[in-house]
């Protein structure tokens, strides 16, 4: 994919990034209405109060089209947790994932967090075969029933804090 920007996340970004998960996840997970409210809940908070030192969204573009988006966001004082990482069905397979991934876990690293955590689906193989190559843990996976679909609701933690000796 040529000409992608990475940019930060802006306000006006909002409906767009609500709207591709929404519809995204309904095609492709069979996802209930209930998901999109959640994604605008997240991003509701991230507008109203977010430290600019410390959390940071970033939205792929490309010929001003948008095709994804990740954040770092705080979790707690050490750990950073990655949200709403998203790609367009046109903008996958081409290496985009690698390269919101690399940015986000960058952030946080600079950002002075120990580690990062985040939560998905296993059925989400794909993004679950990302971070396993980034270095992530799968910490837990749970049975739960979330947006009309029984799940398995995984953790995954990645740390940056390495042996010294």
């Amino acid at each position: 994919m040529t000409d992608v920007i990475l940019r930060r996340f802006a306000p006006s970004d909002m409906q767009w990034l609500v709207a591709r998960h929404q519809d995204l996840y309904a095609r492709e997970a069979g996802f209930d209405g209930s998901f999109g409210p959640l994604v605008a809940d997240i991003l509701h908070s991230f507008c109203a109060g977010h430290d600019p030192a410390r959390e940071c969204g970033w939205i792929a573009e490309s010929g001003g089209a948008r095709l994804g988006s990740v954040f770092c966001m705080k979790k707690d004082a050490d750990t950073a947790q990655l949200r709403l990482f998203l790609l367009t069905p046109k903008a996958r397979g081409q290496g985009l994932g690698k390269r919101l991934l690399r940015e986000c876990m960058g952030f946080a690293r600079a950002a002075g967090y120990s580690g990062m955590m985040l939560k998905t689906h296993e059925s989400h193989r794909t993004a679950c075969a990302l971070y396993q190559a980034f270095g992530w843990q799968l910490a837990g996976s749970r049975p739960v029933h979330s947006f009309g679909q029984d799940l398995v609701e995984q953790t995954w933690l990645l740390s940056f804090v390495t042996d010294a000796g």
